[in-house]
């Protein structure tokens, strides 16, 4: 015959292995979508030991040579290998993946720790994912041909009388809007489309990254030119990381970074990858 005091015990032991059954099933539901940390202290990453990096598809130069993100060469590529060093991951520890920019921005989860793709920091984007530092400071140029009817363009103003393009959701757009209105702006999901549509004739210029305008207009397009660049009264666009929201890796990236601007090792890589970006005329 089972007494009140036994029923008792055994029930309040039922309830105590229940919660810490719950509690051990919760931990590996956690376990399964949290990022992993390793018990020797290292960082919390999606994948123990491994740092798991996004780029857009396709990455144009100067910032990703050949699309090929893992080759070292171009300017991000370069900056994401020595911000890896220094937060003690070999580069055979780094692993790429690729995202668009709009679902990067977006709230919700990430399959990356790091995305990269000249994410310009802005308020607006801080609600729904996290900043490192930024890595570079650039501003927005306008992209034509000789042949294009836009070719001797030279203020804002004469530019309003052309169909210009541009990607949404992105700092290019929203210069290229406050610049030039949006009664002849053509907006594009893509850099690849807005040069496409630049190809066949759609527009007669589009708004872009200085770096990439430079890329665009000597490499890519039949006798391109930069028309300019806006001018910038806030010292000019910054690129950073963007990291999932409360991401605990956000503050130990950006020491790193700051630690590779202070030794000099952002000038260097922003010298060989991004040397052309200079000299070129503000727009009037």
């Amino acid at each position: 015959m089972i007494t009140t005091s036994r029923l008792r015990r055994l029930t309040v032991g039922a309830a105590l292995g229940a919660v810490a059954a719950l509690a051990l099933t919760a931990c590996a539901f956690a376990g399964e979508s949290a990022p992993a940390a390793s018990e020797d202290g290292s960082l919390p990453t999606l994948t123990a030991g491994k740092l798991t990096i996004a780029t857009g598809e396709p990455a144009y130069d100067p910032w990703i040579v050949d699309n090929d993100p893992s080759n070292q060469k171009g300017f991000e590529s370069a900056v994401s290998y020595a911000l890896a060093e220094k937060l003690g991951f070999s580069a055979d520890d780094v692993v790429w993946v690729r995202s668009t920019f709009d679902s990067a921005i977006a709230p919700g989860p990430k399959d990356w720790d790091l995305n990269i793709q000249q994410f310009s920091v802005t308020d607006e984007r801080k609600q729904a994912v996290d900043f490192s530092s930024p890595y570079y400071t650039t501003s927005q140029a306008v992209v034509t041909s000789e042949s294009s009817a836009a070719a001797n363009a030279t203020t804002i103003d004469e530019l309003k009388g052309y169909t210009v393009g541009v990607m949404s959701g992105t700092t290019s757009y929203t210069v290229a809007a406050e610049e030039l209105g949006t009664d002849k702006l053509s907006v594009f999901n893509n850099n690849d489309d807005v040069v496409l549509a630049f190809q066949s004739g759609q527009i007669d210029a589009f708004v872009i990254d200085l770096p990439t305008a430079f890329y665009l207009a000597n490499a890519e397009l039949d006798g391109g030119k930069i028309l300019g660049q806006f001018a910038d009264t806030t010292g000019g666009d910054q690129l950073a990381y963007v990291l999932p929201k409360g991401s605990e890796l956000t503050e130990p990236v950006s020491k790193a970074l700051d630690e590779l601007r202070a030794d000099g090792t952002l000038d260097e890589l922003q010298k060989t990858w991004l040397s052309e970006a200079v000299d070129v005329p503000v727009l009037g």
